[in-house]
């Protein structure tokens, strides 16, 4: 039976798979807890709850924005709490080299809700606002400068890997005649220049004909895969024995990442399949808690539609 959980105000941010996430973390009292991205703080107040008062909750997060919430989780939790600003491909291995270890760590991946919600930031292929997209507001690029600067076949590559994007060439040949003329500034003259580019079945097609395009510059503009292969391992490095790592990603590409990782320190013996017995000695560094990554329900989608791609793994490290 879980513990009860801090009340939540009118405010608060409903974090996605929060009670599978608790569940698979199984946070004790006396715990070290890493939430490497804090953002509003939703899966935070949960786990510090868990702690009922004794232990330590470290809080990642690259966007500035987040130290109100913060501070707001840090008066009403009760815990010992740490809020380290900065992309967690860089605070992870910071941490693991100075021999901080945690006994759970979570990793939800992304752009944020407070992100999606805030037009300014220019996340939203729905709403008309600059064209920006950083999660980190004072790093130098950002989406208008990719749009606008990067060459045309660096473009379609980003548009195919990214976004998976079938019709890449011909939105990036569009975009390349529109910016000569006059440079894009707010997300709406990028969406209307998708639209434009696109066949016409695509546009009423399943899902909005700019998601993939705005999924693909937002994770060249943050970095967000690469920033993922460097966390993984500082954060399995950072476990004690015993340790729980859970991971929440969003779509294919961040997900195949953390299976690998995740396959590739589950295995045992390597030795070749025709060795009779096992010379390498090897053993498995970690356990899968859940044999398939875990969706959210039917119910949780239907109250959050944000949830409806998330996919949970999680992983004890072996004792």
């Amino acid at each position: 039976m879980l513990p009860n959980v801090l009340q939540p105000s009118a405010t608060d941010h409903v974090p996605v798979l929060a009670s599978e996430v608790r569940e698979s973390l199984a946070v004790q009292p006396g715990d070290t807890v890493v939430d490497a991205t804090f953002g509003a703080g939703g899966h935070a107040a949960l786990l510090a709850a868990d702690l009922q008062g004794r232990g330590k909750l470290i809080a990642i997060d690259r966007d500035p924005t987040v130290r109100t919430y913060f501070e707001r989780l840090e008066r009403r939790s009760g815990v010992q709490a740490r809020l380290l600003r900065g992309d967690f491909g860089v605070v992870l291995p910071q941490l693991a080299e100075n021999g901080v270890q945690a006994d759970a760590i979570l990793l939800d991946l992304g752009v944020s809700s407070m992100q999606l919600d805030r037009p300014e930031r220019g996340f939203s292929y729905a709403t008309d606002a600059p064209l920006d997209m950083r999660m980190d507001s004072s790093q130098d690029l950002d989406a208008r400068a990719i749009v606008n600067e990067w060459p045309e076949k660096e473009l379609v590559t980003i548009f195919r890997k990214y976004g998976e994007e079938r019709y890449a060439r011909q939105i990036v040949r569009a975009i390349v005649r529109r910016r000569r003329d006059e440079p894009f500034e707010r997300t709406g003259e990028l969406v209307d220049t998708i639209r434009a580019a696109i066949p016409a079945p695509a546009r009423f097609g399943e899902g909005h004909p700019a998601k993939r395009v705005f999924q693909a510059l937002r994770i060249a503009v943050n970095d967000e895969l690469g920033s993922l292969e460097v966390a993984l391992p500082a954060a399995f490095a950072m476990l004690r024995p015993g340790g729980r790592l859970a991971v929440i990603s969003f779509h294919s590409l961040e997900d195949r990442i953390v299976k690998q990782f995740l396959r590739e320190r589950e295995r045992g013996c390597t030795c070749p399949p025709d060795f009779p017995v096992c010379v390498c000695g090897h053993e498995p560094e970690l356990r899968a808690i859940q044999r398939r990554p875990v969706r959210p329900s039917e119910a949780e989608v239907a109250v959050n539609p944000r949830a409806a791609s998330a996919r949970l793994r999680a992983a004890v490290k072996a004792e």
